[in-house]
């Protein structure tokens, strides 16, 4: 089957961006405790519902992956860059990373305690999004939850020059209720939503967090 030209200009585009892209981001999650809050109370959540692995979906450099992975998670990361998974293989050589997209992934159904899309969504056509969702509730044990992050509005923005090299990439920013309801018809639960104003320094859109979870099934009853 062809690739979808966006996909094919996506891994382009991270495979350029590799290296500068891991040294520039290494520490962003030090000044950002909102960050840290909703993956603190992810990794949290996971545990207390009986763990499993979690897959970082997009992880890039492998920086959530790490920090996951410290919070206490069986955590492991999925990028479509062969550039990026070698940047995340060299930085935490301890960790699994595998190439892979978030469209058709890999994974059994049921296997997965949890699924983080750290601004990883971005890139993919909105009219493609159910698929993806469809995707990540396909691979999430029954209780799983699932944590999305992303810039919240509502319009498309094309990157001609990103972290210090020529580019050609889209990328979407998004409307929170309408992610919610898409979550919701692809069957998930959402459980917690956070949208915080932009630090002004570093970001122009709000930023959105969206804690979903696959339900459990209900016990068939005689």
């Amino acid at each position: 089957m062809t690739e979808p030209s966006d996909v094919h200009a996506t891994r382009s585009a991270y495979n350029t961006v590799a290296a500068d892209y891991a040294d520039l981001l290494r520490n962003e999650l030090e000044a950002k405790p909102f960050d840290r809050a909703m993956l603190g109370t992810f990794a949290e959540l996971v545990g207390s519902s009986g763990g499993g692995a979690v897959a970082d979906i997009g992880c890039g450099p492998g920086r959530i992956t790490a920090h996951l992975h410290s919070l206490g998670l069986a955590a492991f990361g999925i990028d479509l860059s062969p550039e990026m998974v070698a940047v995340a293989r060299r930085d935490h050589p301890s960790l699994q990373f595998d190439e892979g997209s978030m469209e058709a992934l890999e994974l059994a159904d049921g296997t997965l305690g949890g699924i983080v899309g750290w601004y990883s969504i971005i890139h993919t056509p909105p009219g493609r999004l159910p698929a993806v969702f469809a995707e990540f509730h396909r691979t999430l044990l029954d209780g799983g939850l699932l944590l999305l992050a992303f810039q919240a509005g509502d319009e498309p923005r094309h990157l001609d020059f990103a972290y210090g090299h020529e580019i050609d990439l889209d990328a979407y920013r998004l409307p929170p209720e309408h992610i919610t309801e898409l979550l919701l018809r692809a069957g998930f639960v959402v459980d917690a939503q956070l949208l915080r104003e932009p630090d002004e320094m570093h970001e122009k859109t709000p930023q959105a967090y969206l804690l979903a979870r696959k339900p459990a099934r209900k016990p068939a009853t005689a």
